[in-house]
């Protein structure tokens, strides 16, 4: 079975949790995603994960070089080196994008993922899971938030040849399907 070295991204509500989850599983592929890989560099006490938790621990902003770094450590760990990686929420930067490229090496990268959805479609789908939180003007900002911060990433992938681009509209099935055989040229 090949490995499976992606990055993915979609809209809030998109059905990005729901298809990593699927990747994962069928590539046996560490699914690697910023907030647990944070934690788990904390809980090791490395270095990056001494940093990150005096940024975390005074509330602020963890910047990218500890960011980078974690993402390093992590990479460099026996699961992901042998079976490959799928990451989540990394990279949110152009930056960010440039150094894994970078740290990935020439043929390190088999796709950035992008489930696509409609933004009226993943507002709804928002709306339905009944959060506090998720009130109009809340979930407009964030689904804002997101285009101007993945776009020029995105941007940059695709520029690359690395961008997979699937539509999410239909079900978990139909969309995982898409995902396949949109990677499977990629990785034979």
């Amino acid at each position: 079975m090949p490995r499976l070295r992606a990055v993915i991204f979609g809209r809030q509500g998109a059905g990005k949790g729901t298809q990593s989850a699927r990747l994962v599983e069928r590539f046996g592929t560490p699914h690697i995603s910023t907030g647990d890989m944070l934690r788990a560099a904390v809980a090791e006490g490395t270095e990056f994960g001494r940093k990150a938790n005096d940024y975390m621990s005074a509330g602020n902003l963890v910047p990218d070089e500890v960011i980078i770094g974690v993402v390093r450590e992590r990479l460099a760990k026996p699961d992901a080196a042998e079976h490959g990686f799928l990451l989540d929420g990394f990279p949110r930067t152009l930056g960010q994008a440039e150094v894994l490229l970078e740290l990935c090496g020439p043929d390190g990268l088999d796709a950035a993922i992008d489930i696509d959805v409609p933004i009226p479609v993943v507002t709804e789908r928002m709306k339905l899971r009944g959060r506090d939180d998720d009130t109009d003007e809340a979930i407009a900002r964030r689904l804002e938030l997101y285009e101007k911060e993945t776009g020029p990433v995105l941007a940059l992938f695709e520029t690359r040849g690395l961008l997979v681009s699937v539509d999410g509209v239909g079900t978990e099935a139909e969309v995982f399907g898409r995902l396949l055989a949109a990677l499977e040229p990629r990785l034979s």
